[in-house]
């Protein structure tokens, strides 16, 4: 029987800044949620962009240095993996939701106010580096998960 796959690439835009937390033993990790339009035709006949929405979440040594250009209309190119977090909510309901961890985050040439970088973007990686763009490695995702952060009882 063939292996299982699970990966998840995609070119968005933050729909909000990115948000940082660290765990009790000091790792960093960033959420964040993008916007990738899909087009599609209206009842018109018309195409539209549709908007999707997707959540993420980023462990590196880098999130630190990457949140203060996660910010709100900023352009980014994710890889990653979906991941689904059940847990019963405090009305005794069960809960889950499917993020995107992140394993590969690259800024691209446009800024939130659509301005053009000067320098190109760096990119992080918990893969690999490339050698055609900066690549710092950081620590693998499977290390930690969501439940290593302090925070009240919806995990988001």
């Amino acid at each position: 029987m063939a292996g299982d796959m699970n990966l998840v690439v995609l070119i968005g835009r933050l729909t909000r800044n990115s948000e940082l937390k660290y765990s009790q033993g000091g790792s960093a990790m960033l959420r964040f949620s993008i916007a990738v339009n899909r087009s599609r035709r209206n009842a018109d006949g018309r195409w539209e962009d549709e908007p999707n929405f997707f959540d993420c979440v980023y462990f590196s040594k880098n999130a630190d240095a990457m949140s203060q250009y996660l910010e709100k209309g900023r352009q980014v190119a994710i890889q990653g993996e979906l991941r689904q977090s059940r847990w019963e909510g405090q009305d005794g309901q069960s809960r889950s939701r499917v993020e995107i961890f992140v394993n590969n985050l690259t800024l691209l040439g446009q800024s939130q106010g659509g301005r053009q970088q000067a320098a190109p973007s760096p990119s992080y990686s918990q893969t690999q580096p490339r050698q055609s763009a900066p690549v710092m490695d950081a620590a693998p995702v499977d290390a930690m998960g969501p439940e290593a952060f302090q925070d009240d009882n919806i995990p988001f």
